[in-house]
């Protein structure tokens, strides 16, 4: 028996996913709502919008059509989020630029988008001056100016943003778009090879907005509602500030944009805006509780969302203390991102904060409409008892459908019909994942598989340690042994052997392999983290990798 497809009535309309329909329900069902940029500007959700047709006019002027790039360059501000809505709306793809990559780099990533107009901070004009005579396509140059930056440029700039703005109507006529038309484009560096361009439809978004709404908004701790202030602190050219500015347009919240990441500017925000709600990576959690000023600060109404690298318990349980709710998050540039979120059920809120602490830095449980397996090489399912551990695989209506112009990589990341995260992980009988090491950094030793992630977590429990990365290093006998990297916290002394005898502590109560206690312990003043914050394990190998 054939499934039915419904039938359709000649005059019906099958409404597209658009990213124009969370924009329209953000300024309909919000249209006094505050959006602030750092101390430079307030508009309303009504001057939004009206400003995001001027954009799409202004860009029209200058002579963007339908299919053209629009890269931005630019630090987090009112600007970029225009820019989520305005370059889509048009039909038109938005490149966000990571600025943190090497002049190279960024060179590659603007030829290979075949980006068409950068608007570009003032403060990034001398980057683009030295790769200019090299760049293929981009026809126009657009500034954006908070008179921060050199005020001379060889570039040859068509006008400056708030002017175009300015001189454009309050009113642009959006084309009726294919759900499927390509939105946005960005660049995916990881730790090898050239960047690689991944890539989302507006119905890839807007389905991404909708299951984080589902998953995020509601009763009990981390949850996103209509009441709250966000200030995203992950930077905007990273998936999309991981989506959250999507849906802080549909709920009709509050945003404060905090431009570059100072310390100082993001404690005065989150104090002076009453900012409830923000997400970050480990090292910026760290920066702002190892801040004297935090000392000062009540963060008792400040929920944070942790991704991009795991969530040390230790320091779950430090901002715990301080009265933050944070959780983690999980997902990649390939899965716009989001896959899983750290929420406790409902009879864990009761628990102490160091059970609670131990929850909240898993990895978490996946969101409505994603299908998450851990596989064995053959693509089998491992038993789901916390312990057997394999690769995650996923499928959700949002995954990009594969990198841009390389056909190949693309196969490799869909292959099986399954996306391959490259993460070893272990799901518990409550479905809880738990992101146990990536592929390429798991230790192999003596026929053992060691997570990096669980010895990071335990060296990081010794109160005189700041941060710690652990890889594997060539070892004779062993194949590989582990290597712990060490920043200790600033005036403390800490000996080799007080760190050893913690970690075998954990071995002898059977929380490890014996066969993980480092041997090898390091004391180094820094870590390298490559231009998103993460541990650059690459590096490290590099480094200390023979020794």
């Amino acid at each position: 028996m054939t499934a039915k497809i419904i039938e359709r009535t000649a005059s019906a309309v099958d409404q597209p996913l658009v990213i124009g329909s969370i924009l329209a329900a953000g300024v309909r069902n919000a249209p006094d709502q505050e959006i602030v940029y750092a101390d430079k500007k307030r508009m309303s959700y009504r001057e939004f919008g009206e400003r995001i047709h001027r954009l799409a006019g202004a860009l029209t002027k200058a002579g963007v059509k339908p299919g053209d790039t629009v890269a931005v360059m630019d630090w987090d501000s009112h600007r970029y989020l225009e820019c989520f809505f305005g370059i889509p709306m048009m039909g038109a793809i938005l490149h966000t630029v990571n600025v943190r990559l090497s002049p190279e780099q960024i060179l590659y990533t603007i030829n290979h988008a075949e980006d068409d107009v950068i608007l570009v901070n003032r403060e990034f004009l001398p980057l683009l001056e030295a790769i200019q005579d090299r760049i293929d396509t981009v026809k126009t140059f657009i500034l954006l100016d908070d008179g921060e930056g050199p005020q001379d440029t060889s570039l040859t700039i068509q006008g400056e943003y708030e002017a175009l703005l300015a001189d454009a109507a309050p009113e642009f006529d959006f084309p009726e778009l294919d759900e499927n038309t390509r939105a946005t484009t960005f660049y995916t560096t990881g730790t090898t090879g050239l960047p690689k361009g991944v890539y989302f439809s507006h119905r890839q978004l807007v389905l991404h907005t909708f299951a984080a709404r589902a998953a995020m908004t509601g009763d009990g701790h981390g949850r996103f509602n209509q009441r709250d202030v966000y200030m995203p602190i992950t930077p905007m050219f990273h998936v999309h500030a991981w989506g959250v500015p999507f849906l802080a347009v549909l709920l009709g919240v509050k945003q404060v944009y905090p431009g570059r990441y100072l310390p100082e500017v993001l404690l005065k925000l989150l104090v002076t805006e009453k900012v409830t709600f923000s997400h970050c990576v480990p090292t910026i959690m760290q920066m702002l509780l190892a801040s004297e000023a935090v000392k000062k600060v009540d963060l008792s109404n400040w929920k944070v969302i942790i991704g991009g690298s795991a969530l040390p318990k230790p320091m779950a349980r430090a901002a715990l203390d301080m009265g933050i709710d944070i959780y983690t998050g999980y997902g990649m540039s390939e899965t716009c991102p989001l896959l899983t979120l750290s929420f406790m059920m409902p009879h864990m809120e009761d628990w102490d904060l160091d059970r609670q602490a131990e929850v909240r830095s898993r990895t978490g449980r996946p969101v409505p409409m994603v299908t998450l397996r851990i596989v064995d090489e053959d693509m089998n399912d491992v038993p789901h008892d916390g312990k057997s551990q394999g690769e995650v695989v996923v499928r959700a209506p949002w995954l990009t459908q594969g990198y841009l112009k390389d056909k190949e990589n693309s196969e490799q990341l869909w292959r099986g019909g399954w996306l391959h995260t490259g993460d070893i992980g272990v799901m518990d009988s409550d479905g809880y994942l738990k992101i146990t090491d990536r592929i390429k950094d798991v230790i192999k030793t003596g026929g053992e598989w060691i997570s990096s992630l669980d010895l990071e977590g335990l060296v990081l429990q010794h109160p005189a340690v700041a941060e710690c990365a652990v890889i594997g290093i060539p070892d004779a006998k062993w194949g590989e042994r582990p290597l712990a990297l060490v920043v200790k916290k600033p005036g403390v002394e800490v000996e080799e052997a007080a760190i050893r005898d913690l970690v075998a502590e954990y071995a002898d109560k059977g929380v490890i392999s014996k066969y993980g206690v480092p041997e090898h312990i390091r004391f180094v003043s820094e870590l390298p983290r490559t231009s998103v914050g993460k541990l650059d394990k690459k590096a490290m190998r590099a480094e200390h990798g023979e020794g």
